[in-house]
């Protein structure tokens, strides 16, 4: 299964958790939400620029800046990478 980062997934991709590669206090802040390795996390939308992403983490909705989001690699299906079938 391959690995994207956060920012690379398109809405309603799924995917879990790979690793967070961030320390201090944003990598305590994310732990906190609930984004560690092994949670499965869901691509809700994004804003009109791309920027929020928010995304359905244990039953809820988090929403994280792109900046943020670059520092989360997650493992997604394969048929989630693949291009839709026009």
């Amino acid at each position: 299964m391959p690995e994207l980062n956060l920012r690379q997934m398109k809405k309603d991709q799924s995917g879990i958790i790979a690793s967070i590669k961030v320390g201090g206090e944003l990598g305590l802040r994310m732990r906190e939400m609930g984004l560690v390795p092994g949670t499965k996390i869901t691509i809700q939308g994004r804003a009109p620029l791309n920027d929020p992403v928010a995304l359905r983490v244990m039953g809820g909705i988090l929403t994280l800046r792109n900046n943020e989001a670059d520092h989360i690699m997650v493992t997604v299906d394969d048929k989630d990478t693949r291009e839709p079938v026009a």
